[in-house]
C-alpha cells in the first residue's frame, strides 16, 4: 500500500499498471478514512495481486474531481487502466474482498 505523492504517478501507478488497482480516496481528517488504514494494510498483506493506492483528497483535488469523490472514502477498483466499481464509506476487510472479488468476476 502506498500514498500518491505527486498526480502525474497516478497515470503510471494506477491507469498503466497491470494489476487490479485500489484507490482510496481519503482525507487525513477524515474519522471513517482513519478506521479503513489498518483494513487497507491487512487487505495489502494478504492479496498480492491487488496495488492498494492512496490518494488524499486535499492534496490531490482534480484527481478526486475527475473521479467524482463525492464522500470520503471512497474505494475505486480499477482493472487494465479502467474503473470498474465505487464504493463510499468505511467497509470491514471481509465486505472488502468481497466486493473486489464480485467487481473482478472472480
Amino acid at each position: 500500500m502506498q500514498e500518491l505523492k505527486i498526480e502525474a504517478d497516478f497515470q503510471e501507478k494506477v491507469l498503466k499498471n497491470t494489476k487490479p488497482v485500489l484507490v482510496d480516496f481519503f482525507a487525513t481528517w477524515c474519522g471513517p478514512c482513519k478506521m479503513l488504514v489498518p483494513v487497507l494494510e491487512k487487505l495489502s498483506d494478504s492479496n498480492k495481486d491487488i496495488d492498494i493506492i492512496k490518494v488524499d483528497t486535499d492534496k490531490f483535488p482534480d484527481l478526486a474531481a475527475k473521479f467524482m469523490v463525492q464522500a470520503i472514502p471512497t474505494l475505486i477498483l480499477f482493472d487494465k487502466g479502467n474503473s470498474i466499481a465505487t464504493q463510499a464509506g468505511f467497509q470491514n476487510q471481509d465486505a472488502l474482498e468481497k466486493w473486489i472479488k464480485k467487481s473482478l468476476g472472480k
